[in-house]
């Protein structure tokens, strides 16, 4: 039986997801996207996160153009945020440029401001559906080629980008390595969005028993790549508990990691897997 954690439990805590409305001017996207973080850490969130290409419009056509080094202006702002709220801030992604290549890139600071990893997407978003949507990020950016994970006194969480949602294999090693939330900035589109996003979501929560956070772009039915929006928390039952719309907005979710111990409790899935006959390992460590 699930028993309620006191007020005082160290293993609960609040994380928000913050949709922001996104422009072709970097200095309002920053702006904003401070305003809301404050408004997050005012609301009582201890981590949050923000979504991909937050600093810009999503877009093969926009990456070389806002590509920014980090450390640089948009890092430096995600610094200051996290420090003077004192939050884990994991900061969307951006494009960064770096030895003469462009990449997806999300940076994670933590309450002090410091840089706790930064993620590359490891999985470059290329689909062709005939008749719906083509998309290409390689032919403008690299692939990430680590995994990324950082601690906090809460647990230990994980990193991917969009695309890397797709991927199980990805999600189950961040699993096996100790983490209780998987984090997913992503902008999924009109045609991908209604169909796997929700889906995507509640899977890598029920397979790895872990709480799952998405945080999209709000849609801008204008953009040239137009985002679902939609921003969710899924708990390790594969519920979702808290969801955006497609508007700008903040979105909240209390993170129970002894409901997440009960699951697994419960449902053993962790104790029950046959390592001798099959097994899903790293080769490239964070």
């Amino acid at each position: 039986m699930y028993l309620e954690p006191p007020p005082c439990w160290s293993k609960l805590f609040s994380l928000a997801v913050v949709q922001l409305r996104v422009s072709k001017i970097k200095a309002d996207n920053l702006g904003r996207a401070q305003k809301l973080v404050k408004e997050a850490a005012g609301q009582g969130a201890k981590v949050v996160v923000l979504p991909e290409c937050f600093n810009s419009p999503y877009g093969t056509g926009f990456f070389a153009e806002y590509a920014e080094k980090i450390p640089g202006e948009s890092t430096r702002v995600l610094s200051e945020a996290a420090r003077d709220c004192g939050v884990y801030l994991v900061g969307g992604s951006i494009p960064e440029k770096d030895g003469g290549k462009l990449y997806n890139t999300c940076s994670v600071f933590g309450p002090d401001g410091k840089l706790l990893v930064k993620h590359r997407k490891i999985h470059l978003f290329d689909i062709d559906v005939p008749g719906k949507i083509r998309f290409q990020e390689s032919e403008t950016l690299s692939p990430g080629n680590r995994l990324s994970m950082f601690e906090t006194p809460f647990c230990k969480v994980g990193v991917g980008i969009c695309y890397d949602i797709r991927f199980a294999e990805l999600a189950h090693i961040y699993a096996k390595k100790g983490c209780q939330l998987l984090v997913y900035p992503g902008a999924f589109n009109m045609t991908t969005g209604p169909a796997h996003w929700e889906l995507l979501q509640r899977g890598r929560a029920v397979d790895n028993q872990v709480y799952v956070a998405t945080a999209s772009p709000a849609r801008d039915e204008s953009a040239s790549y137009v985002a679902w929006g939609h921003s969710s928390v899924v708990n390790p039952w594969g519920e979702v508990i808290s969801k955006a719309g497609p508007e700008e907005s903040v979105v909240y979710a209390d993170i129970d990691l002894q409901y997440l111990a009960d699951v697994r409790q419960q449902i053993p899935i962790t104790t029950q897997r046959r390592n001798d006959l099959y097994s899903v390992n790293s080769v490239q460590e964070g």
